[in-house]
């Protein structure tokens, strides 16, 4: 803590804000972990506009104290994809926090496994949208052989858009383990159920089933592992025996909303920091 604040103070940057974190040690004997976040001023940076002196600084100091750094400037905003299926509630939000300013990224494009109705949704706001079907037809009825097709076109739109961040607004589709592998820590999901209480499908049929008195809505990091990825944020409302499956499903959709765009908020920010599979967020 000591040699960051002096470095930056020698090279004429005020600090901002500073939030750090120790874990405790693993069960498997691994040590105690400290994380670090610093929001610095640069306004009156010795070099001006140029970081490079400074970077080399930080460089030097994490190699002295085996530290991982990483810095980010914020005048460079994060690139961010929107998937989609049917439901476009989630989508709706984020498009229209984006418009109004809420979200500081570039949002490239909407893409989806159906042309509807998240193809009307971007088009209201001007943003690219993306067909990617999932056609078995094309591949003799081979349901797998389609989606794998699907999931490369999809690879190659992100490649080429140059994409950050990927969104699943309620995208239905299970991503494969490589690409989870190769996006771990830049794809955010939604899922409609305050996790790991009723994972998979239909979680607002199952609570209504079970008789809950709270649901909620769960954004974390897409893993491998279906629905158990780091959790980013949570989100619950009270329910009881009077609400219907229609009234769960209204009020985990407004869960959702609030849900999915914190969670992408505090991404954009830096905010989210991965420590084996759960997050450290400093909001």
């Amino acid at each position: 803590v000591a040699a960051l604040s002096q470095l930056f103070y020698g090279y004429g940057c005020n600090v901002l804000e500073s939030d750090q974190h120790t874990t405790e040690a693993g069960e498997d004997g691994s040590p105690p972990r400290f994380y670090q976040r610093l929001s610095v001023d640069l306004t009156d940076l010795h070099q001006g506009d140029d970081t490079t002196a400074l970077e080399a600084a930080l460089a030097a100091t994490a190699e002295r104290f085996n530290m991982s750094v990483t810095m980010h400037k914020k005048e460079i905003k994060k690139r961010v994809a929107v998937l989609v299926s049917r439901s476009t509630h989630n989508l709706w939000d984020l498009l229209i926090k984006h418009a109004a300013g809420e979200l500081d990224c570039e949002l490239v494009l909407v893409a989806g496994n159906h042309a509807e109705p998240g193809g009307e949704v971007a088009a209201k706001f001007g943003v690219p949208f993306h067909h990617l079907p999932i056609d078995a037809s094309a591949h003799d009825g081979d349901k797998e052989a389609a989606k794998a097709a699907q999931e490369k076109a999809l690879r190659r739109l992100l490649e080429e858009e140059a994409v950050d961040v990927v969104v699943l607004a309620r995208y239905m589709q299970v991503l494969s383990a490589d690409f989870c592998r190769d996006y771990a820590g830049r794809v955010i999901n939604i899922h409609h159920s305050f996790l790991p209480a009723f994972e998979g499908g239909r979680p607002y049929h199952r609570a209504h089933e079970r008789g809950v008195k709270l649901i909620g809505a769960t954004a974390h990091f897409v893993s491998a592992d279906l629905d158990a990825g780091p959790i980013i944020s949570q989100n619950v409302v009270p329910v009881s025996h009077r609400d219907s499956v229609e009234d769960l499903v209204r009020k985990g959709a407004d869960l959702e909303r609030l849900t999915l765009s914190r969670a992408l908020r505090l991404h954009l920010q830096n905010r989210v920091l991965l420590h084996d599979n759960k997050t450290i967020v400093y909001d």
